[in-house]
């Protein structure tokens, strides 16, 4: 517990580096999610945050190469008994709610087959981006597939993949009948995505958002790849703005 912000922070062994850090206030909101490709060390880093968190998500479509390389994320999608092992340990452990995130083998059958295991093994619910490992941000996600999902499935299926405007949440919800959906580059680009009055310029987002971060002593690296990749998108990180981010150390000079 950080006293002095009214934190709970999760703290590197041997060393001040805070991992993970919420408060009182959003445990029945936020959502642990993690990479691992071994149930025994899922259980006992879910055990350390589990009573300050509203659930714990087990990431297995993350394509990146620090991901795969450990076995971790999308790794996982081929090794369905490996996943089954996490997810009954996870859930045989754990009063908290437990939910996994897949995305899109290589056809709709194959994913329905997995997600169908993925059920029996307990989750409260399942994510499936509309992409597959192949696939790039830029090709388009596959909404029609995540429908095969929701529509084999008896468990909530959050849908995600091409949400960027807040009209977009209803419309994939109604094309894929997912209950609930998961905003990832929209959010990360503007967070008042998800106001149905519709977005604030980015550069008030940005600035509050620098402000959140100073209050609540967010990491720096966290806050400038944040900023990095709302200027990218936005701006450019070759002008002023972008080149004083690139260069910053401390949270003061991202102020």
């Amino acid at each position: 517990m950080c006293e002095v912000i009214g934190t709970t922070d999760i703290v590197e062994k041997g060393t001040e580096n805070v991992v993970f850090r919420t408060c009182h206030e959003e445990s029945d909101r936020v959502v642990f999610q993690m990479g691992t490709s071994d149930a025994v060390r899922a259980l006992a880093a879910a055990q350390i945050v589990c009573k300050d968190v509203a659930a714990v998500d087990v990431n297995m479509g993350c394509p990146k190469s620090f991901s795969i390389s450990g076995g971790m994320g999308a790794a996982l999608l081929n090794k369905p008994e490996l996943i089954h092992d996490i997810l009954t340990t996870l859930k045989r452990n754990l009063d908290t709610p437990v939910t996994c995130k897949i995305r899109l083998l290589n056809s709709s059958q194959n994913t329905v087959e997995l997600a169908r295991r993925i059920e029996k093994a307990g989750v409260s619910a399942l994510a499936v981006h509309g992409r597959r490992v192949a696939d790039r941000p830029r090709d388009p996600a596959k909404w029609s597939e995540i429908a095969d999902v929701v529509a084999a499935l008896s468990i909530p299926v959050i849908a995600n993949g091409d949400v960027f405007d807040y009209e977009d949440i209803e419309h994939i919800k109604l094309t894929t009948g997912a209950t609930s959906v998961m905003v990832a580059r929209g959010a990360l680009w503007n967070a008042s995505i998800f106001s149905p009055k519709g977005k604030v310029p980015w550069e008030e987002v940005k600035r509050e958002y620098v402000k959140k971060s100073i209050l609540w002593d967010n990491d720096v690296k966290s806050t400038k790849h944040t900023l990095k990749e709302m200027i990218m998108h936005f701006s450019c990180l070759e002008l002023p703005e972008g080149k004083a981010v690139t260069k910053s150390e401390t949270l003061a000079d991202l102020a």
